[in-house]
């Protein structure tokens, strides 16, 4: 089989840009110690990071109709690159963490869309799920390595070293995007009169009900994210694993290995979609990740084996349909209100991603008045039943897309 270079290149860019992505998210329960953060405080921030990513994408999405998505792209990832290193060297406590892991999202968020326009104008329909796949599960193999890095350092020296390694990897990112897309040819979008932003999304139904199944998948998604490595940390604290720092450290290896399942999800279920229709497999992973959702919080006291094997089949779910989400978007959206389309989904389904890490930690928080030992806590049940009910929602809005495509 012939090697796709240009699409291997540009997906490797991505993974090594978004090896910053899981840097907070992997140190927090050391962060909640050393910066005196409660959860809903230490939410507070990962919600901020999904709002800059949020305005972010809507912005740069928005532009891209109007100026092309190749030069908001490559302009991105450098300034993700150079933010990076800020966020390392500086982020030393509560508020400077809120700010500049909020910079370095919407230095982020320049590169997602973008580069899915970049995606949908060199390859045909047919073929779009697998490179949306493809470059969607680069994020995930990013996210693997920012735990698995993680996982190796904060042990050795601390969340500073962990902070110090992964963030130098955006800089490697952003000379690779420029390496691959430099000599790439995007084709112009010219607006035709005849297309009008409210016949082309808001009366689109197709459309709306792909944003809307989009704002709630990132709802249970990011959720998920934000607040699993902490999870995974006090299952190992609480059954006797050693010291936090320990257990923080086999929490991220545990959280990077349910990456690779959604890694996996990606590549497969986007060229899946491709043979048996967006909806029908939107349908059967969103179904999977809500189950999921409403059982994963309440293994906290079960064997390690349960909790890895439903974390699996959930990480598996809950991303596996990201790409499909994407690819259906394109082909029911006008090339020329593509990027405005995808501006919309994401500034509702990052701002979605951005509350809901905030209210999961308000939910742990209050289902743990009393922090066992002042260090972890011990019932996560409910607070992932709110990441259920929006995967329940996902679910009731693909089966409306289905009817629509049966009339």
């Amino acid at each position: 089989m012939k090697v796709d270079w240009w699409l291997a290149g540009i997906c490797s860019a991505r993974t090594f840009t978004y090896t910053v992505a899981m840097t907070y998210a992997a140190a927090l329960p050391i962060l909640q110690l050393e910066w005196g953060m409660t959860a809903s405080k230490a939410g507070s921030i990962a919600s901020a990071h999904q709002i800059g990513y949020a305005v972010s994408l809507f912005i740069f999405s928005s532009l891209a109709d109007r100026v092309g998505p190749k030069p908001l792209y490559l302009g991105s990832v450098l300034a993700s690159g150079f933010f990076a290193l800020v966020f390392a060297f500086f982020a030393s406590g509560y508020l400077s963490a809120l700010i500049l892991y909020t910079i370095l999202a919407f230095s982020l968020g320049g590169t997602y869309t973008t580069g899915l326009m970049i995606l949908a104008d060199q390859y045909p329909a047919r073929k779009r799920g697998m490179a949306a796949g493809f470059f969607i599960a680069s994020t995930s193999l990013g996210y693997v390595m920012s735990l698995g890095l993680s996982g190796l350092t904060i042990p050795l020296g601390g969340y500073r070293l962990s902070f110090l390694v992964t963030c130098i990897c955006p800089v490697v990112g952003a000379i690779l995007s420029w390496a691959t897309l430099i000599n790439t040819r995007v084709s112009p979008v010219r607006r035709q009169k005849k297309h009008r932003f409210k016949k082309e999304i808001l009366e689109n139904k197709p459309a709306m009900l792909l944003i809307g199944g989009y704002t709630f998948h990132n709802w249970e998604l990011l959720g998920m994210w934000a607040w699993t490595p902490a999870f995974l940390a006090s299952w190992l604290a609480m059954n006797g694993t050693g010291e936090l720092s320990s257990a923080t450290g086999f929490g991220s290896y545990l959280a990077a290995s349910f990456h690779m399942a959604g890694l996996i999800a990606s590549f497969t279920m986007g060229s899946l979609s491709d043979r048996l229709g967006r909806v029908r497999v939107i349908m059967i992973l969103s179904g999977i990740s809500t189950v999921c959702s409403f059982v994963f919080g309440w293994s906290i006291g079960w064997p390690l084996i349960v909790v890895i094997g439903i974390g699996f089949v959930y990480a598996f779910s809950s991303l596996g349909d990201s790409p499909v989400l994407s690819a259906a978007l394109t082909e029911v959206v006008t090339p020329s209100y593509l990027g405005t389309a995808f501006g919309i989904r994401s500034l509702l389904g990052f701002g979605a991603g951005a509350i809901s890490p905030l209210v999961f930690g308000v939910v742990l928080d209050w289902t743990n008045p009393v922090r066992m030992d002042g260090s972890y806590y011990s019932s996560w049940g409910w607070s992932f039943v709110m990441l259920g009910l929006a995967g329940l929602c996902a679910l009731l809005t693909a089966f409306k897309l289905g009817r629509i495509h049966k009339e």
